[in-house]
């Protein structure tokens, strides 16, 4: 099987990502996971992993924590979605940075131009890597699907079992997962973690997920859970959470207390501030000053914060993370499509915030790094997501704003979003690359052109950039 006929065959199973309307509860079965799983020998068994949930930050904490863990001396396992670009984004290995072959790396603060793909996506599976194991998996899923009623394997299940599967037989010392949706019926949810993660929830999926931060929050923590771990390899489970807003954090709490597990909260157990060095983390066991990261914006260090917590937890099962690997693996880690300048003149700057909170922590991040005259905002949002919350954000904030749409179906229309933007909508342009066209036209030298909305848009943003460097 070659590479394009993995992805055909990928592409051919049913993919919640590209659809907005669908029952939930339905449509997301665990057993059906755990039973394919079976099938596979279990996988996901014997490995150590790290699991992560919430609405805002959850990609960003598993890329500060894998890259602790590889400059540790671990080889890590890193599962995260969606992709920019690259289906094979979302699956990579970062071996310990003594087998890299990189060495300490100074920080790069460059254009897109400037980087290879590699090196923002290091260790990501190749492509013959990835047609083997779907090739070997092809015939599984056929003759699993064939034995189910009145429902199918999907992609994202299909696609993490193969995760594992890759992880297994990569002996990865630990696995790094990030949730795809809600965790309760996530697809990685199959695991027992040693540790997990809350980022900070908040209105997402609410057609889904339900109405309210109380439903939200129980979705999310449905990560913690009871699993079989002797008393001799430490306490059942660490929690580690973000700051949460009150509803969201009495679920985690009472979540933690139903099952025993142990829970640290960012802002008092575990405290970040910045300092005219950097920043300072006080974690659980040790203080880490004169922290940096590449990361934009005053969020990620609440996000790099997280990632302590969850490395520092290890230590209850007797592995033990140094000062030196925590600053210089937070220094080294990279997250494309994060507040990522692909241009300097004029600057354009990528995000993917796809909710009311994370478009909020973008504004705070752009005044607090960026100069420029005049802001041109190109926007696109999923179908799904809280339309009116994002651009009633956005609303009197910028200058002009080009409303557009990803080439996902899950896409809004630009006629659709303007009917909740009050700022000088400039025009509505069906796909990115031409309303990056006309913002690039418009725009001066001191001008910054902001693409945010949704990880669709920034993607194809991106891909415009990676082959049209300025």
């Amino acid at each position: 099987m070659s590479y394009l006929e993995a992805l055909r065959y990928l592409n051919s199973l049913t993919n919640y990502e590209q659809k907005s309307n669908y029952p939930y509860s339905d449509s997301f079965e665990l057993k059906r996971t755990e039973g394919f799983l079976r099938l596979l020998g279990q996988p996901q068994r014997g490995l150590k992993c790290l699991h992560i949930a919430g609405s805002k930050g959850k990609g960003s904490t598993c890329v500060f924590a894998a890259y602790i863990l590889r400059q540790a001396g671990f080889r890590v396992g890193l599962y995260t979605s969606p992709h920019l670009i690259d289906f094979r984004e979302r699956i990579r290995v970062l071996k310990p940075i003594a087998d890299s072959g990189l060495g300490h790396r100074r920080p790069n603060h460059g254009l897109l131009a400037s980087r290879t793909r590699g090196a923002d996506f290091e260790g990501m599976i190749s492509k013959r890597e990835l047609a083997g194991l779907v090739n070997r998996l092809q015939p599984r899923i056929e003759e699993y699907n064939r034995n189910l009623k009145n429902s199918s394997l999907t992609f994202f299940e299909a696609y993490t079992a193969l995760a594992f599967l890759y992880f297994k037989e990569k002996k990865v010392d630990f696995a790094v997962l990030e949730t795809g949706l809600g965790g309760r019926l996530d697809a990685t949810n199959t695991v027992d973690s040693l540790a997990c993660a809350i980022t900070p929830i908040s209105y997402e999926h609410t057609d889904k997920l339900g109405n309210t931060l109380k439903q939200i929050a129980k979705e999310k923590a449905g990560i913690i859970k009871s699993h079989k771990v002797t008393k001799s390899q430490g306490p059942r489970l660490i929690v580690i959470s973000a700051p949460q807003e009150k509803e969201a954090l009495a679920v985690i709490r009472k979540r933690c207390r139903q099952i025993k597990a142990r829970l640290f909260e960012i802002g008092k157990d575990v405290t970040c501030r910045k300092t005219k060095r950097g920043f300072s983390i006080k974690g659980i066991f040790g203080r880490y000053d004169n922290l940096k990261i590449r990361l934009l914006g005053e969020h990620q260090l609440i996000n790099a914060a997280t990632a302590v917590g969850l490395v520092e937890a290890l230590r209850f099962f007797k592995v033990k993370i140094d000062y030196s690997s925590i600053k210089k693996g937070l220094a080294e880690a990279v997250w494309p499509g994060r507040c990522e300048v692909v241009s300097r003149k004029p600057l354009v700057v990528l995000d993917g915030a796809q909710n009311s909170a994370s478009i909020k922590a973008l504004k705070e991040a752009i005044k607090n790094n960026f100069e420029y005259k005049k802001l041109i905002l190109i926007l696109g949002i999923s179908s799904d997501k809280d339309i009116s919350g994002i651009c009633r954000q956005l609303n009197g904030w910028v200058n002009q704003a080009i409303l557009t749409r990803a080439k996902s179906s899950r896409a809004e229309s630009p006629q659709a979003l303007a009917q909740h933007f009050t700022t000088n909508i400039h025009s509505c342009i069906s796909g990115v690359r031409e309303a990056l066209q006309r913002a690039l036209k418009m725009a001066q030298v001191k001008d910054l052109i902001l693409v945010t909305g949704s990880l669709f848009v920034v993607g194809e943003a991106r891909d415009f950039f990676s082959g049209n460097s300025r």
